[in-house]
């Protein structure tokens, strides 16, 4: 067991989180099973989890508040949502608060599976990632900020930081729209779409201090940073 990849699971209905917690344990996850959001925490504080698989609406603690708290203690692992909930600003939100992906219920266990794969490998890939200049930016992806020339650092989110990060290394180049919303997003489905483009926006208003520096949409492609 102690080799096994560790993941916490926090799903208040006993028998939802009780079919994935063997699912996945058949796949060579040491799974940490939480009925609520203050159990997870304490089970996050104590353990060493890779990951986290966290139900949106639980009692005591839901799953973007106890996502919120586990950012402020750690910037880089990975998150997904499960929820029942399909509205645009409810998806938005839980990728603003530091979430890398999500499922809607009912889902597959076979498509979780592949996310959390998917999830743990970019980690482990990114985690070699060097500190990237942009024109007049210096983008620490580690500690997630963005500094222009000697001004102060700012912070970015989880979400912003992964996006920039791809920007960035295809620069100059088109990111295409499809692939880096099924890399980042898990699907490139309607609600996705919405809230990278928020996410685009977001940062467009960051890089605005260089004018050398510019997101454009590429229209039925994707989207290109220059600089």
């Amino acid at each position: 067991m102690a080799n096994l990849t560790k993941i916490l699971l926090a799903e208040d209905e006993p028998a939802l989180g009780q079919i994935i917690k063997e699912s996945l344990e058949t796949r060579n996850f040491k799974v940490l099973l939480c009925e609520n959001g203050e159990v997870a925490l304490k089970t996050y504080q104590r353990e060493t989890p890779k990951l986290l698989v966290l139900d949106v609406m639980m009692p005591k603690k839901d799953g973007f508040t106890l996502a919120k708290e586990i950012r402020e203690i750690d910037d880089s692992i990975p998150i997904i949502f499960l929820t029942a909930k399909s509205q645009t600003q409810d998806v938005v939100e839980g990728f603003t608060i530091g979430g890398n992906d999500y499922l809607k219920k009912p889902f597959s266990m076979e498509e979780l599976i592949v996310r959390i794969n998917n999830l743990l490998h970019r980690t482990k890939e990114q985690k070699h990632s060097e500190i990237l200049e942009i024109g007049n930016f210096i983008f620490n992806f580690p500690k997630q900020t963005l500094q222009f020339k000697t001004e102060e650092k700012v912070q970015l989110t989880h979400r912003e930081a992964h996006l920039l990060f791809y920007l960035i290394k295809n620069k100059n180049k088109v990111l295409d729209r499809s692939l880096i919303l099924t890399k980042l997003w898990g699907s490139d489905d309607f609600f996705n779409a919405r809230s990278m483009d928020v996410f685009i926006t977001k940062l467009r208003k960051k890089l605005k201090h260089d004018a050398n520096v510019e997101i454009i949409n590429v229209r039925g492609f994707g989207y290109k940073l220059i600089c």
